[in-house]
């Protein structure tokens, strides 16, 4: 003999809803991973060899919370919890004279997070170095930032690349809650 339970909504014993059905078997949980976002950089940056720049990614693909802030580039949560970040750089020197690469996601205003990527003697003319980690937020004044470091053989600027083809968005900043 088979059992049925019908149910609308489930709450927690704190009355919150954790699920509900619209009746015609349409779910819809809770939120557990918002706030989110994602943003690019529609246009090239130029940055100095051998100096430590902010990226700017300037264009939103998703924020859930308009947690993210497009014009300082910065992601303020506003619901204390662990996340998951996650940043790609797209560098380019055109000349073949790239030494190493170094992204890091700052924390207010300082370094949580580092990747290097060393070239040798061999060097090279494009490189894609990618970072990810996760991160506590306080839900209050927390906040997350993407910089870069790049060293040219020859002293030149480098570009960071919005992307090797018009469509693609290879140098890009996102996070998303993954629990308390």
């Amino acid at each position: 003999m088979a059992s049925i339970i019908k149910a609308n909504q489930l709450q927690d014993f704190g009355g919150n809803s954790i699920l509900t059905s619209d009746g015609a078997g349409n779910l819809t949980t809770q939120k557990t991973n918002y706030p989110a976002f994602e943003a690019y950089t529609n246009v090239d940056q130029t940055v100095s060899d051998g100096s430590t720049t902010k990226i700017t990614f300037n264009t939103e693909v998703l924020d859930t919370n308009n947690a993210y802030d497009t014009s300082t580039s910065k992601f303020t949560p506003q619901v204390a919890g662990k996340y998951l970040i996650n940043t790609s750089i797209l560098g380019e020197d055109g000349a073949s004279t790239l030494v190493w690469c170094e992204t890091y996601i700052y924390k207010n205003g300082s370094k949580y997070k580092e990747s290097r990527v060393v070239f040798s003697s061999n060097f090279i003319s494009t490189f894609n170095n990618i970072l990810s980690g996760i991160v506590d937020m306080n839900g209050t004044t927390d906040y997350l930032e993407v910089y870069a470091n790049m060293n040219s053989s020859n002293g030149g600027a480098i570009t960071i690349s919005r992307g090797r083809d018009v469509d693609t968005k290879d140098t890009y900043f996102s996070a998303y809650r993954i629990g308390s």
